[in-house]
């Protein structure tokens, strides 16, 4: 038996699997070793998981990441998690996650849509490419934390449409200077503009919302995909939750590039189950 964990900055998802089959799902928050100490880290595991994770040493633990793409930050999730499981561990990124989980071992150009944005070129095993993301202050175009920012911004300035800020701010049940301080004084800003953009969602009728999501995904591809060499013989997969939730309005920018998405996904898991089935 064998665990699974794909995380990004928001939830991390974990599956037991036995003999290549899922036997036990669970979810707890997002474990990105930027924003979380590996004392904080071990805590959250040890509090959310169900306790039928710890019941057993396990063969190996598969960990996907967000923010797991360098030896340091990789080390203070290694070690946390070998702290609480005692077993092997295996630390990836989540976009090789991403990859795996779209197109498991074939070829493609993977993106993640969701808190962040990332994308990478795939050869079936590992990544070949990758422009860089520059997180949610420098870049993470067309994500959620990208959305929440243009409105949250809009709505200080006055250039949101009126009936949408007031009922933002009926619904969340807070004032602007006190979202200011979340955003400016919290290390988990790109959780909270990414909530905001959950609130855009069930508006997605609104021509405004409308815009302001495609605008986005046009930056994505523009300041992204086009920098691939090949891009457009590569089938395009997208995982994440603001793909998912926008997955129309993202379809309809792919073919303003003359881009067809070949997958659409929420989630990783299934994908990387197939992935490890073919080594265990």
């Amino acid at each position: 038996m064998y665990v699974i964990a794909d995380s990004s900055s928001t939830r991390t998802e974990w599956v037991l699997v036995d003999q290549n089959v899922v036997v036990s799902q669970a979810t707890t928050q997002g474990l990105n070793p930027y924003f979380l100490s590996r004392r904080e880290i071990s805590h959250c595991i040890r509090l959310e998981l169900p306790d039928e994770f710890f019941r057993r040493r396990w063969d190996k633990i598969y960990f996907y990441g967000a923010g797991c793409a360098t030896k340091e930050k990789n080390k203070v999730m290694e070690l946390s998690l070998v702290a609480q499981f005692r077993t092997p561990v295996e630390i990836h990124s989540d976009l090789l996650g991403a990859a795996r989980g779209l197109f498991v071992r074939e070829k493609g150009l993977a993106c993640i849509m969701g808190t962040g944005s990332n994308s990478c070129t795939y050869d079936g095993e590992k990544i070949t490419r990758n422009i860089r993301s520059g997180g949610f202050i420098l870049g993470d175009e067309g994500s959620g934390s990208y959305i929440g920012k243009v409105f949250l911004s809009d709505c200080l300035k006055g250039l949101a449409p009126e009936q949408l800020t007031y009922d933002f701010f009926k619904e969340y049940e807070v004032t602007p200077d006190e979202l200011m301080d979340e955003v400016y004084s919290t290390p988990t800003a790109n959780r909270t503009l990414a909530r905001i953009a959950v609130f855009l969602m069930k508006n997605q009728d609104n021509e405004y919302v409308q815009e302001i999501v495609k605008t986005g995904f046009r930056s994505f591809f523009e300041r992204t995909i086009l920098q691939y060499h090949g891009y457009e013989s590569l089938p395009l997969g997208f995982v994440g939750r603001t793909a998912e939730n926008y997955h129309q309005l993202l379809k309809e920018v792919a073919e303003e590039f003359k881009l067809k998405i070949s997958k659409i996904s929420n989630h990783s898991i299934p994908g990387l189950v197939e992935f490890h089935s073919s080594f265990n």
